[in-house]
């Protein structure tokens, strides 16, 4: 089936593209030329988008769960119902992040999304984010503190046994003891590794970034701050331009000024947009759970009862709308952020993330709020704005 997408504004990397067309041929972007340079009766599907905009579909290499769903349940109802909530918060595709839980816990979990992602195509759970349990205790977070061990080469290889490929992304202490063997390992298998929860100073920081570390999650929180003295973790992630970095833009997880510091410092190039979501994430306020704890949320504020924040209740299109709003980021740049960014962090840039020839055809129907008016994976349209 081949379907002309026009009528749009396209956002490219670079730029948006008014006067356009897209051409859509068995799931992937076949062209990309003026409107008036298509022939209509080529096509099969003719899909006008009323002047909106025609984005990529959004990638979160960081989210917990939604919808009532943890990434811990792992279930095929789980990922059923977070895929549609993803789908209608304009994202496409994703890596199940799993928490610091026992270790026959986690494995469950990675065996449980192995195995949805070979029967499933809804949004492309395509990969596993393993956030834990390699962490310090001293940062720990909302992870739990019970799980959390040293690093270790065994407990990888089991990881790496289990996850089929789709292990993407893990994140660590990285001056922990035996953390800079595992960081060569995983580097050695294609996985990305990122600094998380960590007290590391930034001479181990640089060391971690040294032996294979590409991504700082969650930038600032979970992590020592910064001293005019011991710049740490947050000087290293800030300065050196083979990090991304990850945002919760939320404006609750960080001040706009400490925002608009990460973009001055790292460029529009190096900042990846997540949720970091946990299961509260599209429901009200009240009692959940994240990685076995009770996490109360009030005014879509997540703590645990200790008062650490527990992940959150943010979603992608809110967190690209607030850079555009509140940091008057040009929106082809806000897009790149949750698109091509985590897309190349995790080594699927030459796949997803772009509207590009021969990319996947993910992408997304938006209007000048960032409100959804239609979703496609592959081409299929799967939402739309009834």
């Amino acid at each position: 089936m081949k379907i002309l997408i026009r009528d749009t504004r396209i956002i490219t990397p670079y730029d948006v593209l008014d006067g356009y067309g897209v051409a859509i041929e068995d799931g992937r972007i076949v062209d990309i030329k003026r409107e008036e340079e298509f022939h209509l009766d080529d096509f099969d599907d003719i899909i006008y988008g009323k002047g909106n905009y025609l984005s990529p579909g959004f990638i979160d290499i960081h989210n917990h769960g939604n919808s009532g769903f943890d990434i811990m349940d792992s279930t095929e109802e789980a990922l059923d119902s977070m895929a549609k909530y993803h789908i209608s918060n304009g994202v496409t595709s994703y890596l199940g992040t799993v928490i610091t839980s026992s270790h026959e816990d986690m494995i469950k979990a990675m065996k449980n999304i192995v195995a949805y992602n070979q029967k499933k195509d809804r949004a492309n759970i395509v990969g596993i984010h393993l956030e834990g349990p390699f962490f310090n205790v001293e940062k720990k977070g909302a992870q739990p503190e019970r799980f959390i061990k040293p690093p270790n080469i065994e407990d990888i290889h089991e990881v790496l046994d289990t996850s089929k490929g789709l292990l993407k992304m893990v994140s660590l202490a990285p001056e922990l003891e035996g953390a800079l063997d595992v960081i060569r390992l995983l580097k050695k298998n294609g996985v990305a590794v990122s600094m998380a929860h960590s007290n590391s100073t930034y001479e181990e920081a640089k060391m971690g970034i040294e032996h294979g570390v590409t991504i700082a999650t969650h930038l600032y929180n979970g992590m020592r701050g910064f001293n005019h003295r011991e710049p740490g973790i947050i000087g290293a992630s800030l300065t050196d331009d083979r990090v991304y970095c990850e945002v919760i833009y939320d404006r609750f997880h960080l001040h706009d000024i400490a925002v608009k510091i990460a973009l001055r410092m790292k460029g529009y190039d190096r900042i990846i947009l997540v949720s970091d979501s946990m299961m509260a994430a599209g429901l009200e306020d009240g009692e959940y759970i994240l990685g076995g704890q009770k996490v109360i949320v009030k005014s879509g504020k997540p703590r645990l009862e200790s008062g650490n924040i527990a992940g959150s209740t943010l979603d992608l299109k809110t967190a690209v709308y607030n850079m555009t709003k509140y940091l008057q980021v040009p929106i082809n740049d806000a897009v790149k952020m949750a698109s091509l960014n985590p897309a190349k962090a995790i080594g699927m840039g030459d796949e997803l993330g772009s509207i590009e020839i021969g990319k996947k055809a993910d992408l997304l129907l938006f209007d000048e709020d960032i409100d959804m008016k239609m979703v496609c994976l592959g081409g299929n349209i799967l939402w739309k704005e009834n």
